[in-house]
């Protein structure tokens, strides 16, 4: 085993600057670094946290500037040499970095070219404790016969791995650019922020008979599928350029928050500034709407102002309106306003584009180039591919995937809509023409990301120009607009009428035509009954040909959506198939009276649940899909052959599901009284629904036993991995239902862990599992101590504070609990109901849960045993006031007539003294660990 350690890993390191606008380099400098700061080396402009020296820069951030014989100078950050790339642009060059929008430095060389006869191990560490490699990088493997493997850091936490052979000379020569399939060069993607990594590479066959050089290349997936040649598979590849990406930010504090509080060292001291927590750990700071600079220099941050003298040379990258003859395609992509590939072109600089002519046809992309193939503008979406962007950690107005894989939403600017329609100084309202103001949100986290502008209904185009939204014409659009009749468009509508007297609606011409009746009478009395025969025998066979074209869409829907492997694994589960049905379409719309609006229960960001009534009369819930997606239907299948291993009274019953539809519909049991987060937050008449202690321990152990039971009674470990109180449904006596389990996984016996994509709830979230990557049940213990506080608490996972500043709910009682009083904390309305004892026993279990360190949270198991002692001791106390009460009232019993006065005798054996005995019994047994 051959192990390579790196003191110059990085040949190359490129960095390009946006000079800070409104501000000199001098200016940065005497501000945060002193006067004898160098603010630039080599033509390179050096902004903070950067510097030259450690008082003019961050710790971590210290670049060094070297001159070479030639009188020339190059900077160096840590053992990385940086660069300043010539531009490629027609135009003023587009910024690959900003300080104040986009921190990201491109083009670090991260490439080896090695020999492999046997094993050889690759160790690579990040410069600093400020940079990472980003989720969504590619480790290309150029070779012949070799197994590449990716772990994290230096433990066993695995990445990902690739295989990769060669064949015959003449089919390599004649296999396409781009192909890095396993023939020549495999691929290893990343789900996770690297700091550190392990590569191990071994050999697959004989190194007798295959070629002993092997290059191993961090990179951007797109650079590797658009220049590799597979003929190139023994050449030294680690100086062609191959640009990976680090991205950086403030390490210490860990986030926002803690940053906030110290502001001795708080980074974002502009006062035109905001926070933004890292994907990397750490924070970063970024300018607000309408400001642009440096947010980490004192007024750092200034108003874009522009002039009519402004050059094309000298102007900022925002436009309220686009220039003339701006492209308005790129290959097979039509380009639209906000988006644009020229300076003039588009609104934003996030919302560049460039439009690569490179390649047949062209291709438009991202910054991060990702190769975009559609632009919505009604949706707000970008269909992009081998995007490596992530989901709340982009600058600017683009924030992330959502739904399927390949989708990133976009916002024209980050302010509300009633901000922005209210705000005059300095800013202006992006949505130019008579258009509206939708508020655009992130659907993991459900905050706020910006808005983006639509045309309003009856009207279609660009809203973002001006006259750009105009009129539809629905009778154009027949099935989109339906109208059984004669259409009349109308500006912003259209109207229907009904066909004249004696005319039926032909849906085949959309015209009105002969009444059937009326023509098949006068077929029938012109050519007697035979015709009418006819007449009857090819309706017949119409409806039966409309039935078999229906049966089979309803088949090949089936086939679609896995139905054949649910019917497999329901067949080979005999638990599951004693409970769980494959329903037909038809038997749920008639359930569900065809999907009537007036059946509507609830409705989220992933579909629609109606309620429905069976056959049998039983009452159930369908669930209905919103989109269609590869991703939804695996998580369809995943829900469902997870249900249907769960028989538990805390667990949502699956009934069911059906495939005949274009989307899957499930089938579970109907729960009446809403969620634990509409009883907790939810306010009615201005008021919250009262919720007693006793009720909101019992509820918790109920969760807690489903959980238990989820983990190490059922026949897998299932792994719910999204606790939380939208997922726990009430009935009618308010017993607690855990539910949706499409991100569910199950864990093999045999292992402790999984390394999986980070999925879940802001507010909820394991942190240890959203840094690292790896499941375990205590990933579920840390999201059921967040539940556990809501019950104490009554707020929010994530809740504004006295100031209006949003906090998570877990950190704010981690701090609190050791600087404030317990009856400060929790809720005032049990203070009164329960005793400090079972108040501290579930505050100090809660503290437990949310530990940082996985080990020392409880299991489950533990968790649901010290809730049910808490409400036995409860139990046991009332038993013994009320045993003590009935004492106390028969000794006050009046003398009896004729029994000279003394007191009722009652036997050792008396029922009453025997039930005091038991209450007596009962208390100290509880106070017995279980």
């Amino acid at each position: 085993m051959h192990t390579l350690k790196l003191s110059k890993a990085m040949e190359t390191l490129v960095l390009a600057l946006l000079a800070l606008a409104a501000l000199s380099p001098a200016t940065v400098a005497v501000e945060r670094g002193g006067s004898n700061c160098s603010t630039s080396c080599g033509g390179v402009t050096i902004p903070y946290p950067f510097g030259i020296g450690s008082e003019c820069s961050l710790p971590g951030f210290n670049l060094t500037c070297v001159t070479r014989a030639d009188n020339s100078s190059y900077l160096l950050l840590g053992n990385l040499s940086i660069t300043v790339p010539g531009s490629s642009f027609d135009s003023p060059p587009i910024p690959m970095f900003d300080v104040s929008n986009f921190p990201l430095i491109f083009g670090a060389n991260i490439a080896y070219f090695v020999k492999v006869r046997d094993q050889f191990s690759i160790h690579w560490t990040a410069p600093g404790k400020p940079f990472a490699i980003p989720a969504g990088s590619s480790l290309a493997v150029v070779g012949c016969g070799v197994k590449a493997s990716l772990f994290i850091g230096e433990s066993d936490g695995e990445v990902g791995s690739c295989s990769v052979v060669c064949v015959e000379d003449d089919i390599m020569a004649s296999l396409p650019q781009g192909l890095c399939v396993g023939i020549g060069c495999c691929l290893i993607n990343t789900e996770v922020d690297l700091r550190a990594f392990t590569l191990n590479i071994s050999r697959t066959g004989r190194a007798s008979q295959l070629q002993e050089q092997v290059n191993a290349i961090i990179t951007n997936q797109y650079f590797v599928n658009s220049s590799f040649q597979p003929s190139e598979t023994e050449s030294d590849l680690s100086g062609a350029g191959y640009p990976a990406t680090l991205t950086w930010a403030i390490p210490h504090p860990p986030d926002c928050n803690s940053a906030i509080k110290d502001r001795a060292n708080y980074a974002c001291v502009s006062n035109r500034s905001y926070c933004l927590d890292s994907t990397i750990g750490g924070y970063v700071c970024l300018c607000t709407e309408g400001f642009n600079g440096n947010p980490y220099v004192f007024n750092g941050c200034v108003a874009n102002n522009k002039t009519s003298s402004d050059d094309e040379e000298s102007q900022d990258y925002d436009s309220m309106q686009p220039k003339a003859n701006c492209p308005t395609s790129c290959g097979n992509v039509s380009l639209e306003f906000p988006f644009g590939s020229e300076i003039g072109c588009f609104a934003k600089l996030q919302l560049y584009l460039s439009c690569n002519p490179g390649r047949t046809p062209p291709i438009l992309q991202m910054r991060d180039g990702s190769v975009v193939t559609r632009i919505s503008i009604n949706e707000g979406i970008l269909r992009v591919l081998n995007s490596s962007v992530q989901n709340s950690s982009l600058a600017g107005s683009l924030y992330g995937f959502s739904g399927e894989r390949g989708v990133v939403k976009w916002a024209v600017d980050k302010m509300t809509c009633k901000d922005a329609t209210a705000f005059t100084e300095g800013y202006s309202y992006r949505c130019i023409s008579d258009s509206d103001c939708v508020d655009v949100t992130d659907e993991r986290t459900l905050n706020h990301v910006g808005y983006r502008c639509q045309c309003p209904p009856g009207f279609g185009g660009n809203p973002y120009i001006k006259d750009g939204c105009t009129d539809i014409d629905e009778c154009m659009q027949p099935d989109k607009y339906i109208c059984n009749g004669r259409c009349h468009n109308t500006f912003g509508n259209y109207t229907c009428t009904a066909c004249p007297h004696g005319t039926d609606f032909n849906h085949a011409t959309r015209k009105c035509k002969p009444s059937t009746v009326i023509l098949g009478v006068s077929i029938g009395l012109s050519s007697g009954g035979g015709i009418l025969f006819l007449a009857a025998f090819f309706a017949v066979l119409t409806r039966r040909w409309k039935r078999s074209v229906q049966k089979r869409l309803r088949r090949r829907y089936f086939h679609k959506n896995k139905g054949i492997l649910l019917e497999q694994l329901i067949s080979s589960d005999e638990s599951a198939s004693d409970g769980t049905k494959i329903f037909s379409l038809e038997e749920l719309e008639k359930a569900t009276n065809n999907f009537d609006h007036a059946r509507v229960v609830g409705r989220g960001g992933h579909g629609t649940v109606y309620k429905g009534i069976l056959t049998d009369q039983r009452v159930v819930a369908i669930k209905r899909s919103k989109v269609e997606a590869s991703t939804e239907i695996e998580q369809f299948i995943n829900e469902v052959s997870i249900l249907s291993q769960i028989n538990h009274r805390n667990v949502v019953k699956l009934h069911g599901c059906c495939l005949e539809a274009e989307v899957p519909l499930l089938v579970y049991e109907f729960i009446s009284n809403g969620t634990l987060y509409d009883i907790l937050h939810h306010e009615q008449n201005g008021i919250l629904l009262a919720l007693p202690w006793d009720e909101r321990l019992r509820i918790a152990a109920e969760i807690a036993g489903a959980l238990m039971y989820l983990h190490s009674a059922a026949s897998v470990s299932i792994l719910h991995r999204d606790v939380k109180c939208m997922n726990i449904l009430l009935n009618e006596s308010y017993t607690a239902k855990v539910s949706d389990f499409g991100a569910s996984r199950s864990l093999p016996i045999n292992e402790t862990h999984l390394i999986t994509g980070v999925q879940g709830t802001f507010g909820y979230m394991d942190p240890e599992y959203y840094h690292t990557g790896q499941l375990n049940e205590k990933t579920d213990v840390y999201s059921f101590g967040v539940i556990l506080l809501e019950l104490l608490t009554r707020k929010k996972p994530i809740f504004e504070n006295e100031n209006g500043e949003k906090q998570n709910l877990s950190n704010h009682f981690l701090w609190a609990i050791g600087e404030r009083p317990l009856e400060e904390i929790v809720d005032q309305h049990i203070l009164g109901e329960a005793s400090e004892e079972a108040i501290a026993g579930t505050a100090r279990l809660a503290e437990e849960c949310l530990n940082a360190t996985r080990g020392e949270r409880p299991t489950m198991k533990d968790v649901e045993m010290r809730l049910q002692m808490l409400r036995a001791r409860k139990a046991a106390a009332q038993g013994a006031r009320r045993g003590e009460e009935m004492i106390h009232a028969r000794s006050e019993v009046p003398k009896a007539n004729g029994i000279g006065g003394g007191a009722i005798p009652v036997s050792a054996g008396h029922h009453g003294t025997r039930q005091y005995s038991l209450e007596q019994e009962f208390v100290s047994s509880a106070r017995v660990p279980r």
